[in-house]
């Protein structure tokens, strides 16, 4: 199998972050006009997985929507507890996530490592806790720009990689979404070129092959993220380690983020 093949076999991705914003009743609108414009696109959601990540108060809002209209549209959640349940105030647990109809959950986003104290070892029992549940961790990684400028960028996505995976099968592995997020390009608008990214990408699926074996990292779907928007998706696209992207602004209106789905669709098998 070519490496164009492999990365015809996997089903591409758009994943919208929506953060912190949106009240439970602005998040069903635009969840209600992402459906919408995805419904007029003939094909499109057998194409890529189109799958939004609200704040945790929106998640039962936009999962009417989608259950209302049996959309296409999958719902992640932007963060978990590993814990089945207990006095951990304001977490959510995996129970919770399953119940509000989530379908995914992000992991280890650079914003939860720096404001909040996420670690590689705390990833790992989300991931674990996510997988037992039946939710799909979407486990993010990348690296700051001092890192990237000591020439150091590759070496500590692995570690991260290895780290965060840790103790989960080879079948586990497979199914994983990662998404590969220079820190330095998160909100500023800077971005690695295609290739610069593809080569990080291919070093986390060379990692994931290492540890879980050549189909899992076969398998395993590999996202951009990091100031992704309609004007740059058609650059990363192409790149044979890259399988869609974790938007985060850009996936605030209905049109940028159904934008961005379309253009995935043509690059889908």
């Amino acid at each position: 199998m070519t490496e164009e093949e492999k990365h015809m076999s996997r089903k591409p991705m758009i994943a919208g972050n929506w953060k912190m914003y949106k009240t439970p009743g602005e998040a069903a609108v635009l969840a209600q006009a992402i459906d919408d414009l995805l419904g007029e696109e003939r094909g499109l959601a057998d194409k890529v997985d189109a799958v939004v990540c609200p704040p945790s108060i929106d998640l039962k809002s936009v999962s009417a929507v989608i259950e209302f209209d049996k959309s296409a549209l999958k719902l992640s959640a932007q963060n978990v507890h590993w814990e089945a349940e207990g006095a951990f105030t304001g977490e959510v647990s995996v129970r919770m996530l399953v119940d509000a109809g989530c379908n995914y959950c992000i992991v280890g986003h650079s914003e939860r490592r720096e404001y909040f104290g996420e670690t590689n070892e705390t990833v790992n029992l989300k991931v674990k806790a996510l997988l037992a549940g039946g939710v799909t961790p979407i486990v993010c990684c990348g690296e700051t720009l001092a890192t990237r400028e000591a020439g150091e960028t590759e070496s500590f996505v692995r570690e991260q990689i290895r780290a965060g995976l840790a103790g989960i099968t080879a079948e586990q592995a497979g199914d994983l979404v990662i998404a590969y997020e220079p820190i330095w390009a998160i909100g500023t608008g800077l971005t690695p070129t295609p290739e610069a990214a593809n080569d990080v990408t291919r070093s986390i699926r060379a990692t994931v092959g290492a540890l879980f074996g050549q189909p899992a990292a076969i398998r395993v779907r590999i996202l951009y993220g990091g100031s992704a928007k309609p004007e740059n998706i058609a650059l990363f696209m192409p790149e044979p380690d890259i399988d869609g992207a974790l938007v985060g602004g850009a996936s605030l209106t209905a049109e940028s983020f159904v934008s961005m789905v379309r253009t995935a669709g043509d690059y889908a098998e």
